[in-house]
């Protein structure tokens, strides 16, 4: 099991620097990929409670609120980096689902993390995160060609950060 969740928590960053190719199979090359515009704006993580994220994601970890739109006894509450605030939000999406609760339970329980965060210093951040209070799950470990750590975001999920 633990060869597993190392793979799947490691293999997106070791293959990172990868192109994709284009294959008789159908399967889209780089260019045509750049093309068609497609992108990721927006990520989610489940959190069991959705005020209590956004204090942690905000005065933890350093985003900043971008989206906080009332839908019924819920938001549509997102984050992004003050780096780049008009990159990738980070959905706070409310775990209510019993299948979605199931598997952020079970994600975590075996210490996959639920998402990936890059840091210019993942040392410095090591040190500023623990210094309030966060709780890693594995400190700064040297994988392949860059760093890890695993922290717990306190709303039921594990966070990768890798060395950017």
């Amino acid at each position: 099991m633990r060869k597993v969740v190392f793979l799947l928590c490691v293999l997106p960053l070791l293959c990172r620097g990868a192109t994709l190719k284009a294959q008789s199979d159908g399967e889209l090359s780089t260019s045509e990929v750049l093309k068609s515009g497609l992108k990721i704006k927006l990520a989610s993580v489940f959190v069991d409670d959705q005020d209590k994220a956004l204090t942690f994601y905000t005065e933890t970890l350093g985003f900043v609120k971008k989206t906080d739109i009332p839908v019924g006894e819920y938001r549509w509450l997102t984050v992004v980096s003050p780096a780049d605030p008009d990159g990738t939000e980070l959905l706070l999406e409310p775990n209510v689902n019993p299948a979605a609760a199931t598997y952020q339970k079970a994600i975590y329980n075996q210490g996959i993390p639920a998402t990936l965060l890059f840091v210019a210093d993942i040392q410095a951040e090591f040190a500023r995160l623990s210094a309030l209070g966060v709780r890693f799950t594995q400190e700064p470990t040297e994988v392949g060609t860059t760093t890890i750590a695993v922290f717990d975001d306190t709303c039921g999920n594990l966070i990768q950060m890798a060395l950017e």
